[in-house]
């Protein structure tokens, strides 16, 4: 069973119970435990504050609707929901300092260029979110849609599938160093088979998409 298919588990059980109890507060934390090494990662200082937040709304809107939209696991995982409210909060968190080093920056322009200064960084924050690559193919390879990635895997281990390879091998990626001492799978099988069953499909997305 895939990480994703055991978290996509978890949620299930976790929203059976009644908020606050025991059970439910259980199964979120090994929902955490078991996110956790799948979430964006980005050397910002307003990182670790982002992803708090991040934490507290996946508790709050997992099963019920809380602060925001409620978890609707139809359209999309919960990575790919916890990455993209992740992502947002650091968003918001870089255009909140612009504003003030805008503010606090001497200008030579005056009162003007401040003004100015701060038109370009309202239009970064009100431009409407444009799905990055990354994401895309992510969501593709999780929802699998043809159910390839799932079915082509490396022999006599069908536990290591494609979809599996391509979500570790996606930024922030695992070394093969470190995939083949989890798996027990020697690097140059790990690395060759990406090259001949991952990278083609990946390719054929690409293409569909018109991103290559």
């Amino acid at each position: 069973m895939t990480d994703l298919e055991r978290l996509r588990q978890l949620v299930i059980e976790a929203c059976q119970h009644s908020a606050g109890s025991p059970q439910r507060q259980r199964c979120l934390t090994q929902v955490i435990r078991l996110a956790s090494p799948h979430l964006w990662r980005e050397a910002t200082p307003d990182y670790a504050d982002a992803l708090q937040q991040t934490w507290v709304y996946f508790c709050q809107n997992i099963c019920d609707r809380g602060s925001g939209e409620r978890y609707d696991p139809d359209r999309g995982s919960v990575i790919t929901w916890l990455n993209t409210y992740l992502k947002r909060r650091l968003q918001d968190f870089y255009i909140a300092r612009q504003r003030q080093q805008a503010l606090q920056a001497p200008s030579q322009g005056g009162m003007d260029e401040t003004r100015n200064r701060l038109d370009l960084i309202e239009q970064i924050a009100a431009a409407p979110d444009i799905p990055p690559i990354l994401e895309q193919v992510q969501l593709w390879v999780e929802q699998d849609p043809t159910g390839e990635l799932c079915q082509t895997h490396i022999q006599g281990r069908p536990d290591l599938t494609c979809q599996v390879l391509i979500l570790r091998r996606l930024p922030p990626e695992t070394s093969w160093k470190d995939l083949a001492a989890e798996w027990g799978v020697p690097i140059p099988t790990l690395s060759s088979f990406y090259q001949r069953q991952c990278v083609p499909r990946l390719r054929k997305f690409g293409e569909q998409e018109g991103y290559v």
